[in-house]
C-alpha cells in the first residue's frame, strides 16, 4: 500500500501534462464506444438474412426428427417380430405356412412322429371293471369274443402310462387290427390259434404275463383280472426282443384340429347310443354338450377308470356290424370270427350328430378305410380318442 501511495519518491505531474492526459482519456473513451457500437451494429441482422437463418434452423430441427423417427420405427419392428417369434415358438401345437398363416395342429396324437404303437388287449368282463389307462389311448377297439363277452385293443403312442388293463389275452380276430396299425402287440397268453398266427406270421407281441406285467394283488378280483403292465414295460420287452421301434405307417384315422360342422352333411341326432352285441354286453354312450364328447358307459353302468375315478370320454365313435361265427379249435367250439374283409356300411358319431359312412378293408391285414357315404371322400375326424365299435349283425343298434 505504501508503495503506492507514498507520492515523495515522485515528481508530481505538470499541470499541462495533467490536461493532455485528460483529453486523451476522452478521446479514448470516445473512441471506444465508436468501436462499440460499430460492433454492436455489425450483429444487427437484415430482415431477409434472419428470414433465411431462421428457416435453416426449422430444417435441421426437421431432419433431426426424422433421423430420430426412423431409427424408432426400426427398433420398434425388430421387437415385435422377435415378440411375434417367440409366442409362435412356444406353442408346439402351431405351425407357420408360408410365414403368413398359423396352423394349427391335431393334438390326439403328433402326427410328425413314427413311434411305434402299443396295441394292449383290455379285459372287458364284469368282474375285471373297472379298467385303467384308456383314458390315454388314442384308438381302442371293441369286438365280442366267447360268450357274447368283449374285450377291447387299446393303441398307444407316444405316451407314458403307468397302468394299463387289466391285461387278457390273444384272440385271432385283433390281429387284423394290430396290422392294420403296425403295432407291437400286448397281451397275456392266448388262444392256441392266436398263439400259432403270432409264431408262423412273426407278429411282433410282448407277453405281459411274467417280468413285463404286474399282479395287483391289493384288487379284491380273480387272479386273472389283476394283470396291468405300462408303456415302458412293455417298450422294455420289444426292445429285448430286438423289435423296431419306429414305423412308416401312417395315421388310420385322419384327424382335423378344425372343429367339424356336422349339419352340413346328411347328418342325424345322436344324443344317446346303445350298440349291442349280445345278451351279456351292451356299451352306450352319452353326448355331453359341455365338453363335446361322449361318456362311455357298459350295461348301462358308467365306464370309470381305476385311478381317475372319472367316467371314460369319447370324442369320435365308428361303428358298423359284421358276421360274426363260431369255429373249435382244440375241442373248443366258442372262439369267434369275424367277416371284416370287403366293405360295409357304418356311421361317424361326433358332436352329437351321426353321419352314414362306408368302411372298406381289402384283406385281413390290409389297412381299414373310411369314407363319407355322401361325398365318397376320406373320412375327416375331430381331433380326439375314438372308439371303433364293431358289433355282429345279430346285435342291434339304436340312437337316438
Amino acid at each position: 500500500m505504501n508503495d503506492i501511495f507514498d507520492y515523495d519518491e515522485y515528481e508530481s505531474p505538470k499541470k499541462d501534462n495533467v490536461l493532455l492526459d485528460t483529453n486523451n482519456s476522452k478521446n479514448n473513451k470516445s473512441n471506444k464506444n465508436k468501436d462499440f457500437n460499430k460492433s454492436k451494429n455489425s450483429n444487427n441482422l437484415n430482415p431477409e438474412d434472419k428470414k433465411n437463418l431462421i428457416k435453416s434452423i426449422i430444417l435441421i430441427i426437421v431432419l433431426i426428427a426424422l433421423v430420430f423417427s426412423i431409427v424408432f420405427y426400426t427398433k420398434s419392428t425388430k421387437k415385435n417380430n422377435n415378440n411375434s417369434n417367440s409366442d409362435n415358438n412356444s406353442n408346439p401345437n402351431t405351425e407357420i405356412k408360408d410365414n403368413k398363416e398359423e396352423v394349427k395342429k391335431v393334438s390326439i396324437i403328433d402326427t410328425d412322429s413314427n413311434t411305434r404303437p402299443f396295441a394292449v388287449m383290455i379285459n372287458c368282463h364284469n368282474a375285471a371293471l373297472p379298467q385303467v389307462g384308456l383314458n390315454n389311448a388314442y384308438i381302442v377297439y371293441e369286438l365280442m369274443v366267447e360268450g357274447g363277452i368283449t374285450r377291447m385293443m387299446a393303441l398307444f403312442k407316444d405316451r407314458d402310462v403307468d397302468k394299463i388293463g387289466s391285461v387278457r389275452s390273444a384272440r385271432t380276430q385283433y390281429l387284423d387290427y394290430v396290422y392294420e396299425n403296425d403295432a407291437i402287440y400286448a397281451h397275456a397268453g392266448g388262444a392256441a390259434d392266436a398263439d400259432r398266427r403270432l409264431a408262423n406270421e412273426k407278429i411282433n407281441h410282448v407277453d405281459v404275463d411274467g417280468v413285463y406285467g404286474i399282479r395287483d394283488t391289493s384288487l379284491k378280483r380273480d387272479w386273472e383280472h389283476k394283470l396291468f403292465t405300462t408303456t415302458n414295460l412293455i417298450k422294455k420287452g420289444a426292445t429285448a426282443k430286438g423289435y423296431r421301434l419306429t414305423t412308416d405307417t401312417k395315421s388310420l384315422l385322419k384327424y382335423t384340429a378344425k372343429e367339424i360342422d356336422m349339419t352340413k352333411y346328411n347328418s342325424s341326432v345322436a344324443n344317446n347310443v346303445s350298440i349291442k352285441y349280445s345278451d351279456y354286453r351292451t356299451s352306450n354312450y352319452t353326448y355331453d354338450s359341455s365338453s363335446k364328447t361322449y361318456l362311455r358307459s357298459m350295461n348301462s353302468t358308467k365306464n370309470t377308470d381305476l385311478i381317475t375315478g372319472e367316467q371314460y370320454k369319447v370324442k369320435n365313435i365308428l361303428v358298423y356290424a359284421v358276421n360274426y361265427s363260431s369255429y373249435c379249435d382244440h375241442g373248443y367250439c366258442l372262439y369267434q370270427k369275424i367277416d371284416n374283409v370287403g366293405t360295409g356300411e357304418g356311421l361317424y358319431i361326433t358332436d352329437g350328430y351321426s353321419v352314414p359312412i362306408i368302411w372298406e378293408k381289402p384283406s385281413k391285414n390290409a389297412k381299414t378305410t373310411y369314407k363319407l357315404k355322401e361325398t365318397g371322400k376320406e373320412l375327416e375326424l375331430n381331433d380326439g380318442n375314438t372308439y371303433i365299435q364293431i358289433y355282429p349283425t345279430s346285435g342291434k343298434l339304436t340312437i337316438n
